[in-house]
């Protein structure tokens, strides 16, 4: 049986009955005599694709049309009319119709126009498939439940929709802003076209415009011989996604706005004028509105750049998505390294949930990047992370332990023994908290974990 499902809605019983026992061979077929009664089942289940006619009483085929073309998920409808209604048939193609066919219907006829009706299905479905195969194995930024995250998912699906509006991505330096303007791009209608992107702040400023805008040959010395395309032009159809935008210089600035506002550009050394669509995608963790007040940057351009806006928000605004995150990291650092972590464990969950995350995602993933490579699993541990960045410093005059007490045959409180030494730390380091994590060494994060848990210390006076 074919997947594809199929409606038929008309008030001629003649036609439903031979319809649907001609398409029932190959599809799913449900027949309505009524569009309120086929809008109803739409509550439940929406087909593939909807055949519909034009002349039924009580609902008109054309509301019915309005109403279908308001549901969330895309329905294909083919309207059913006959020789007089084609001026209604005109209206129906304007709200989004995909084809029609003529009473007497002609079966031949009536094949193509659902064969290729399901072939745009066929193909939007697995351009879908492929879109949210791509979002889900590339955007870890997106994972989790927090409303932070979820306003910036639903503003990246509004904003998708649109080919070329220009989109800016605020945010901190490793919050997954190349991956945003990624899924922009990857799910919207330039999907099968480039995504190419500009490191702006690693270009030297006196070479950003021919890489920007190409250039011909002989432009400059050590040009290409046969000239350069720049990459407005190699992202022609797709995505343009310019990060660190601020870095660009103020003449590369006023070639990009005449860019953005007509989509011409000259390359460098030439005298022919060029024309491309491309969407340009930009981001910059840097104050934007400050340096258009010390004429670092043009108001003109960011506001031909911030039709969107979207502000990316940190990992510390986020922290109900932290663990999610990383134990996504550690699935997938795991099958890298070909490692058996299951799991992190409760006490280091909660480390990560305390820790100030100064490179957002991108210092995530390296701490369980470290930890997944370094350790042999099954869980993360709270010892697997190490969060400290350097090594903790031996404090001056402290005895080194080279040999350990043996266990009493009676046992002994291991909880009492930590709130001991943590006492007796606080108290060397005169209640330095990060001097007492050295003495014990243990980091910082991991230090004030014990801490807390031990019991409410208060640091001695």
């Amino acid at each position: 049986m074919n997947p594809f499902s199929i409606f038929v809605i008309d008030d001629e019983e003649s036609i439903r009955q031979g319809v649907s026992f001609v398409l029932k061979k190959d599809y799913r077929v449900k027949a309505f005599a009524t569009a309120e009664a086929a809008l109803e089942t739409l509550k439940e289940a929406t087909p593939d694709l909807i055949l519909l006619d034009i002349g039924l009483p009580g609902i008109s085929g054309i509301e019915a049309l309005g109403r279908i073309k308001e549901i969330p998920q895309e329905i294909l409808v083919i309207m059913i009319t006959a020789y007089e209604d084609i001026d209604m048939v005109i209206k129906a193609m304007k709200m989004g119709a995909h084809d029609y066919i003529v009473k007497p219907i002609q079966l031949d006829l009536l094949r193509v126009s659902i064969k290729n009706a399901l072939e745009t299905i066929k193909m939007r479905k697995e351009i879908q498939a492929l879109q949210e195969r791509y979002l889900r194995e590339n955007m870890p930024c997106f994972i989790g439940e927090s409303d932070a995250i979820q306003d910036v998912m639903n503003t990246v699906a509004k904003v998708a929709q649109s080919p070329d509006t220009p989109v800016i991505i605020l945010g901190e330096s490793g919050t997954g802003k190349e991956l945003i303007a990624s899924a922009i791009h990857y799910k919207s209608p330039n999907f099968q076209g480039p995504f190419v992107t500009l490191n702006c702040a690693a270009i030297p400023r006196e070479l950003l415009e021919s890489e920007l805008f190409g250039y011909e040959k002989g432009a400059f010395s050590g040009a290409a011989a046969n000239g350069k395309k720049g990459l407005v032009e190699q992202a022609g159809g797709g995505t343009l996604f310019l990060d660190e935008v601020g870095d660009l210089s103020l003449e590369a600035q006023a070639k990009l706005l005449r860019f953005l506002e007509n989509g011409e550009f000259y390359r460098l050394g030439g005298t022919k004028k060029l024309q491309v669509r491309t969407r340009v995608v930009s981001a910059t963790n840097k104050d934007i509105n400050s340096m258009i007040e010390q004429s670092l940057f043009r108001e003109d351009l960011y506001y031909r750049l911030a039709v969107i806006k979207i502000w990316v928000p940190s990992l510390n605004n986020r922290p109900e998505d932290i663990v999610p995150i990383a134990k996504y990291f550690l699935v997938e650092l795991s099958g890298k390294y070909q490692k058996n972590f299951t799991g992190i464990a409760p006490e280091a969950e909660s480390l990560l949930k305390d820790y100030a995350w100064k490179g957002n995602i991108r210092e995530l993933r390296n701490i369980i990047e470290r930890g997944v490579l370094m350790e042999s699993g099954p869980q993360l541990r709270l010892t697997d992370l190490d969060l400290t960045g350097t090594p903790p410093e031996s404090s001056p005059g402290l005895a080194t332990t080279v040999g350990f007490p043996r266990l009493p045959d009676e046992g002994l409180d291991l909880a009492a023994l930590e709130k001991h030494f943590i006492k007796e730390a606080l108290k060397k380091s005169q209640g330095n908290s990060r001097l007492a994590a050295d003495l014990l060494r243990m980091s910082y994060y991991a230090f004030r974990y014990k801490r807390k848990n031990l019991e409410e210390l208060k640091d001695p006076a």
